[in-house]
């Protein structure tokens, strides 16, 4: 990683990298470090000491977290590693700083929820010799728009994470963006549905301009300067058993069925569980639509024959 000067105080090109990964992720276990960095390695040991070298030198702060009785590490950035990593130029500058008090808060299980489904895809990007790397998602980028129900406020979606993933068939190769949702079973299932109706919102809305610039306005949607295609939407679930998450599925379901916003949409939207997502993978068909029959599918979320 091409740092202005050398290697951080004896941090080498891991070192580096896991440097940009946490700026990019705020928050990320030594485990997932290893995962996402060093595969190769049978052990975690080179990325920890990877870490250790980054925190003598002031650049990543740790807190631990005991997990099945055992003391898990998580790593984030100081804003003097911050600072050196915005000094390189090749991410976009985020404004959030992680601190050692929101590093040990109650948004850390949720952050490495998803740093685990961004995970997911890689390593399945690894077997299937597909493209998704450990820089390839980027959490929580806000997306403005208006709802006609709610005039003269600006509204925001903000996924938990997008995700661009090339998946690659023989000479095909296509570029799928996904925006992910991750729920941990900590809100109300009619909260997931009012997500899912802001995607439908936000889908369907088109800037208006002022009134001397209408002429030459575009009708396009506003989503369309950002992304080629609307990305399909993916929400993984977790925090809770097997049973309790396809009640959850279940009742989304429901909910989504009797929105008329939704019930209209062109919005592709699947919904599984993250143990599914890593296990089997994305192109498994883990996924249940959530508008239409309840066939599985995998994460094309092609519609179905009886659905189109």
């Amino acid at each position: 990683m091409p740092y202005p000067h050398s290697a951080p105080l004896g941090a080498g090109p891991i070192g580096q990298q896991a440097m940009t990964v946490l700026y990019q992720h705020r928050l990320v276990s030594t485990l997932q470090m290893h995962r996402l960095l060093t595969p190769h390695h049978t052990r975690a040991e080179y990325v920890r000491r990877q870490l250790h070298l980054l925190r003598e030198s002031g650049l990543v702060g740790v807190v631990g977290r005991r997990v099945h009785g055992q003391t898990d590490l998580l790593w984030w950035l100081t804003e003097k590693g911050a600072t050196a990593v915005e000094a390189v130029g090749l991410l976009p500058q985020r404004p959030y700083r992680m601190s050692p008090e929101a590093a040990a808060g109650p948004l850390q299980e949720h952050t490495l929820a998803t740093v685990q489904t961004g995970l997911a895809f890689v390593e399945w990007a690894r077997r299937l010799g597909h493209e998704c790397g450990p820089l390839d998602w980027s959490p929580e980028n806000a997306h403005y728009y208006r709802d006609e129900n709610r005039p003269g406020e600006d509204l925001s979606l903000i996924p938990d994470a997008v995700l661009n993933y090339v998946h690659t068939e023989s000479r095909q190769r296509t570029l799928l963006t996904y925006f992910i949702e991750v729920d941990r079973a900590q809100m109300t299932v009619a909260r997931l549905a009012q997500k899912l109706h802001a995607y439908a919102r936000y889908h369907q809305y088109i800037p208006q301009p002022a009134a001397r610039a209408a002429r030459r306005a575009s009708k396009a949607p506003a989503w369309r300067s950002r992304y080629p295609a609307f990305p399909r939407v993916l929400l993984v679930l977790t925090g809770a058993s097997v049973s309790r998450l396809e009640r959850r599925i279940a009742d989304l379901r429901s909910l989504a069925a009797a929105d008329p916003v939704l019930a209209t949409t062109a919005v592709r939207a699947g919904v599984t569980t993250l143990d599914q997502l890593s296990g089997e993978g994305p192109f498994a068909p883990i996924f249940t639509p959530v508008l239409g029959p309840a066939d599985h599918t995998d994460a094309w979320l092609r519609p179905s024959t009886a659905a189109a």
